[in-house]
Formats: structure tokens, sequence, C-alpha cells
């Protein structure tokens, strides 16, 4: 159980948004002739091998312009390429920076925060600054405790960049333990709501599938429902609110994986909405009629990414034993967005 445990916390390497991160980066010439990727970066890379960087791109850590390739990719100009690992390179420096934090809880051995959409939650591919992990290592730069050049410490869980909601950091490395094997249990409570595509045949499920790295898109996580790949994955969900062609609902965490909610909803068909990476970005129910679309793309403008906020977390305080629980408003941008859903199907008559 504890080298499980010991895994589970490896994910929290994961930069929110983009679980990967970078270590090398490449911008080919203009004038760039085609060339296999690995003669390409063998020739850039200081005490490389072609094998080595072979292997790389077979597990899918070589990535040009955002997207995996082979060891036989032909490089063309001006491909931007990046060599990308699930842990952050060693020379990563944590600089603290005096960004804002909203503190809902604090104590000697926690607090939680409510991190607002667009916040990365620690450094990583394309992200090594302005994160969450900064402004903790500036708030906490007078704690003893607090180990400012370790971006795992304090973080017992995380949610996506452009996710809202609560968010939970231990203060010492006891109170991490013992938070993260609550999460491990999964005797913690993680309530989220979501905005998504599509109307519910019943207005309550859970939705089983494991969770892995997308075998197309490292930058994904794809659903493997024969369990043979990915982790053990477990989200229970009920409608709230109707509105003919998307629908706002409850989802209640059983496990924590990397895009948890945003990939079961994609594999039950309802991504969530103007969810770019699963494609909840375009429109997927509706008329053909441009005063839809107009109106859907002003849903999009008022509410510029994926619809979901952690707003409820529950978990049992480390030292004193009491059963904490905390709920966030949800955000203006998504407020909303519900308003204008609901304004729309009260207006017009809908076939």
């Amino acid at each position: 159980m504890i080298e499980e445990l010991e895994e589970d916390l490896l994910e929290l390497t994961d930069p929110s948004e983009s679980p990967l991160f970078e270590h090398h980066r490449f911008v080919s010439d203009n004038g760039q002739g085609l060339v296999r990727i690995d003669k390409f970066l063998h020739d850039r890379i200081v005490n490389s091998s072609r094998t080595k960087i072979q292997e790389a791109a077979d597990a899918g850590n070589i990535l040009v312009n955002g997207t995996a390739v082979k060891a036989n990719y032909r490089v063309k100009p001006k491909d931007v390429i990046t060599i990308v690992m699930a842990y952050p390179p060693r020379e990563v420096e944590i600089i603290p920076q005096n960004i804002p934090l909203t503190i809902v809880y604090e104590d000697d051995d926690l607090m939680v925060i409510n991190k607002p959409a667009g916040m990365v939650v620690h450094p990583g591919h394309g992200n090594y600054d302005g994160t969450l992990v900064n402004a903790l290592a500036y708030y906490f730069r007078n704690n003893a405790n607090y180990n400012a050049t370790d971006p795992r410490l304090g973080l017992v869980h995380r949610i996506d960049k452009n996710t809202s909601g609560l968010l939970l950091i231990a203060k010492n490395e006891y109170a991490k333990i013992n938070l993260a094997k609550q999460f491990f249990d999964k005797t913690t409570e993680r309530v989220y709501k979501a905005l998504v595509w599509g109307n519910f045949q019943e207005n309550e499920g859970t939705i089983k599938g494991n969770i892995g790295r997308s075998l197309k898109d490292r930058m994904q996580m794809d659903v493997f429902p024969n369990g043979e790949q990915g982790k053990h994955a477990v989200t229970h969900y009920k409608v709230i609110e109707n509105f003919n062609y998307v629908s706002f609902v409850e989802c209640r965490l059983e496990t924590g994986r990397t895009h948890q909610i945003r990939a079961h909803m994609k594999y039950i068909g309802h991504p969530l909405f103007n969810d770019e990476r699963y494609g909840g970005n375009s429109i997927l129910k509706g008329t053909t009629f441009n005063k839809y679309k107009q109106f859907v793309q002003n849903c999009f403008d008022t509410c510029p990414r994926q619809a979901l906020h952690a707003q409820t977390l529950g978990f049992i305080h480390p030292i004193s034993k009491e059963k904490l629980f905390f709920t966030s408003d949800i955000p203006e941008d998504m407020k909303d967005l519900l308003e204008k859903w609901r304004n729309y199907t009260t207006s017009y008559v809908i076939n």
C-alpha cells in the first residue's frame, strides 16, 4: 500500500493543465532540411545516444508542436521540439513571488485556498513562474517547515489550470503524509460543479473506467474500460439543472486522477462546456441557426475555459481529528454562463 501511495503522490508533479515537465526545447530553422528527429536531437543534446532518444520517443516523451512523435519523424522548418518528462528538471528553481492568495482557512498545519481559474498549480511545461507554488514559496518564506525548493511539498492534491475552486495545502511533512493518505484511502469529500454538453437519460449515475495517458495525445487522458491500462477511477454525477442542449451537473469524486472529470464526461458523451482539450469548445448540441451559434459563442466568451469548479472539500484534520468541510461559491464567469442558458431556455421555444 505504501508503494501505491508513493506512486499516487508522484502524480503531484503534474503541472496541472500540462502533466509533463519540459526538459529540452528546440525550434528548427527556417531552412531546416528533412531529417529524422532522433538524429536531430542526438546532434544537439550533449552526451545523448540515439538509442535513448528512440526509447524516449517510444514512451511518448518527444513532442513536436505539442504532439508526441516517433523516432522516424522528419523535422520540418520552424518545428517546436520538446522533450518532456513526468518530473521536473533539476535546474528548475522555485522563485518566491508575491502573488495574492484567497485563503479560506489556515492553522499551524494546513490551509485551504480558493484557486482562481487560470492559475497553474506549479511550474512545469511552459509555466515556470506565476504558479501557486511560486505564491506559496513567498507566503511561507519565513516558515522553517516549508521547503520551497521541493515543488511537491505542501501539495496534497491538485486541480487543473483552468479549473477554479478549493485546494488543500499541507504546511509540514506530518500533515502532508496524513492528508495524502486520506486522499489515497478515498475518505475525503470532493464535489465539483460543471456545465456539460447534452441531456442525460438518467439524472444520476456512476462512471467507472481506468484513466491513463492517451496513446495518441500525451497531453490528454483517456478512459480504458477494460482495465488493462491506466488507474482505477470512479466519478458519481447528478443532474442539477437541464438547459436542453447543456446540463449543469454535480460530480462527486471517489478517486482523484489527472483530468478525471474531464475525461470521464467525454467518455460518456458529455464533454465539459468550452473544454478545448477534450472537444467541448465546439457546438456539440443544438440547432443550425446562426442566432443559436452566436449565442453559444457569447457563452464561450463569457466563460473562456472549461466550466468546472471544485466547490466542496471535506477531510479529517491531521492533528485535532476534527471533521472539516469547506464550500466555495460558484465563480462569476460560471454564474454568468448559467444565467445565459437559463434566459435562453425560457426565452425561446426549443424543438
